[in-house]
């Protein structure tokens, strides 16, 4: 594991658009989106920091389902980790109870258009879809004793949700790097 930060996308960048492949079948794409913010989620099945914080993605579901669109994605490479496949993300996504789409980005180039570099690695985009939030779910990590709250994620969608202001100083996410395709030699 390398311990990665978040690339910090610049505020304002407009959601790539992109249709994949549901870990548990079928497929979902942004033209499916309406006129509601969307938070995207890079995770995976394995990584210490992801497994770490799915009981508060699982709240944020509960808390804020209703009012944005929530999508997680894997890119890591199933050539390296196996268990960040499809079948591992469904058993994945079975066990927390997510009903959110969980999609596989078997090509990664959704993880290279929105500069994905860990998991958890989060964007929260406005209604019109456009980057208002990415950084650190809160300042819990696996073993730091903070609590596992979503404190910083849940004031940009409370600011957000409100129509007010959301800070533009934000901690990057930091986790386990995505894990990429081996280069051919």
């Amino acid at each position: 594991m390398v311990l990665t930060p978040s690339e910090m996308l610049p505020l304002g960048t407009p959601l790539p658009a992109f249709a994949l492949e549901r870990a548990a079948g079928g497929s979902w794409s942004t033209a499916s989106l309406e006129a509601q913010p969307v938070l995207v989620l890079f995770i995976c099945a394995h990584c210490p920091y992801v497994i770490h914080i799915e009981p508060e993605l699982g709240r944020l579901e509960r808390d804020y389902g209703q009012q944005l669109q929530i999508v997680a994605i894997s890119s890591n490479s199933t050539i390296t980790h196996p268990q960040d496949g499809p079948e591992g993300l469904s058993a994945q996504a079975q066990r927390q109870g997510w009903g959110f789409p969980y999609l596989f980005d078997a090509s990664q180039a959704v993880a290279k258009a929105f500069q994905a570099a860990c998991t958890p690695d989060l964007f929260l985009f406005d209604g019109q879809h456009q980057l208002v939030y990415r950084g650190q779910l809160d300042a819990s990590r696996p073993g730091n004793d903070q609590p596992l709250n979503g404190a910083d994620l849940r004031a940009a969608i409370d600011a957000l949700l409100n129509g007010q202001a959301i800070s533009p100083e934000q901690t990057p996410s930091i986790g386990c790097n995505i894990k990429w395709h081996p280069q051919e030699p």
